[in-house]
């Protein structure tokens, strides 16, 4: 059955999967949704034995219904390949009886890589499949691991440029350098004066800035996104949690129909949303169990039906997660208004005009499905520090926020069912606060230092992706205000005349 894909803003005109891939936000500002979410045509149980490449086949081929079986089994084939470095794509680890599912073993070692090694390989199928003779240029902001992982999947990819915005002073040492250090003609990476809300608040702007727009089209170039507001970029993020499920029945750790709960760490909302999806798939999924860190805005919402960016902004140990504005949550909100884009629109004209916006009691009762709840930084070290020493297992930053909850989750509820928790991210990017949380020694060594003490303690081998930027050139140093942001595209794209 067709899917087509509607903005979260307007129920009119429909557009197919690669048409919304390509788009990546909707003319008025809105996310593009399917029109309903597909239920998996095949049980879990004949999913077992499969690999990670078939079963995103399996899932991906059930949203994105205009691309034939070869072209999306060649997006999948070259984006899960060896620059995973493990061919599982993504391992269970088993700690305190608990399955962590590592989700950082692509080129970037963070999660991102999951949905954003295929990403690049959609858009340009989708491109040639709407006979689209401009240049892409992918325009995105990033609180630190998507920004790498797009532009490793963009770099000197043929029709397209890539332009990434960070907040200078909000990612962790080793997310700069990865950034910083990109090679690829076609890429080019900003560092803003502010943070990852501005950024993204900046970039938006710049998708609907139809002066620009048509500057840019009168040169042959438009924009399109790497941020999970792409549906190109979510859907990918389902397939993990449909192959975890069958990966536990697989090995016998869940019986057939059995629930599991899942915790996701997150400040965009995006990787649980997919876990939401995959639920509606099919996927017998008990909790969602939406883990934040200090700056805990959506613990706030799943408690009071209340979301409030009015807030003090945190900068935290976990990164990644420091966001106030959590793009995605739009797509659950327009869920539970039961698909209605005029009261979606009105909630979020309310958040861009006041900051906030209160559900209804109708709409919060179908939250009844997700646990919000935050782990503040000390909580988060001691996440880590008792990891270590009752296991010899180390956790991120964002994975110890999300342990972390969810040892309040069993606590509050003693809910013992079989539980994934989503590893967002490599220890190895966030050496000095994971090494500090084991024992503060360490915080006399140097970035590359930890990163080999974090290897000798550990017993893992250094990735590929950090090795390769201990002695790699700066090639961005732009740095500009969060006013600047149109003046510096229009400069980077040569049509600043």
């Amino acid at each position: 059955m067709e899917v087509l894909y509607s903005s979260t803003r307007n129920d009119g005109a429909k557009v197919t999967a690669s048409q919304a891939i390509l788009k990546g936000l909707a003319d008025d500002g809105g996310l593009f949704v399917p029109d309903h979410i597909p239920s998996l045509e095949c049980s879990l149980r004949e999913l077992t034995g499969k690999s990670y490449q078939e079963i995103a086949y399996e899932v991906m081929r059930l949203f994105f219904t205009d691309f034939t079986k070869d072209e999306l089994k060649n997006c999948i084939d070259r984006a899960y390949d060896s620059k995973f470095d493990t061919p599982i794509i993504a391992p269970f680890a088993e700690a305190e009886g608990t399955y962590y599912l590592e989700l950082f073993h692509g080129a970037t070692i963070a999660f991102k890589d999951m949905a954003l090694s295929i990403l690049p390989h959609l858009m340009i199928t989708a491109a040639k499949k709407n006979q689209v003779q401009n240049e892409i240029v992918i325009l995105t902001a990033t609180s630190g691991d998507t920004g790498k992982a797009a532009l490793a999947g963009f770099a000197d990819v043929e029709g397209t440029k890539i332009i990434v915005f960070y907040p200078k002073d909000g990612v962790s040492p080793i997310q700069e350098k990865q950034m910083v250090t990109q090679k690829g003609d076609n890429t080019f990476v900003i560092g803003i004066r502010g943070n990852f809300d501005d950024a993204q608040t900046g970039v938006k702007k710049l998708f609907n800035d139809q002066e620009l727009v048509k500057k840019m089209a009168e040169e042959g170039l438009q924009f399109s996104s790497a941020n999970s507001i792409n549906i190109g970029r979510l859907v990918p993020q389902v397939v993990y949690y449909v192959y975890a499920y069958a990966k536990l029945l697989e090995e016998g750790k869940i019986s057939d129909g059995g629930k599991i709960n899942v915790v996701v760490p997150t400040g965009n909302f995006g990787n649980i949303l997919a876990a939401f999806y995959a639920k509606n798939m099919g996927v017998p999924i008990g909790k969602l169990i939406c883990a934040s860190n200090e700056n805990k805005v959506l613990y706030d919402f799943f408690v009071t039906g209340t979301y409030d960016r009015n807030r003090e902004f945190m900068l935290t140990s976990s990164p990644s997660m420091d966001i106030l504005i959590s793009s995605n949550l739009e797509r659950l909100i327009y869920r539970i208004a039961g698909n209605d884009a005029k009261v979606n629109a009105e909630l979020m004209h309310s958040l861009s005009t006041t900051g906030s916006y209160e559900i209804t009691q109708q709409m919060k009762e179908q939250l009844a499905d997700f646990y919000g709840n935050y782990a503040d930084e000390k909580e988060t070290s001691q996440r880590i520090k008792e990891m270590y020493e009752n296991t010899g297992y180390i956790l991120d930053t964002h994975t110890a926020v999300a342990s972390a909850v969810y040892k309040k989750y069993v606590q509050e509820t003693g809910d013992d069912l079989t539980t994934v928790i989503a590893s967002t991210a490599s220890p190895f990017k966030f050496t000095r606060n994971v090494m500090n949380a084991i024992d503060e020694k360490y915080n006399a060594m140097s970035d590359f230092e930890l990163v080999d003490e974090l290897s000798k303690i550990g017993n893992v081998a250094v990735p590929n992706a950090i090795e390769e930027i201990r002695t790699a050139p700066i090639l961005h140093d732009t740095v500009c205000d969060k006013d600047e942001m149109k003046t510096v595209v229009e400069r980077l794209l040569g049509i600043d005349s």
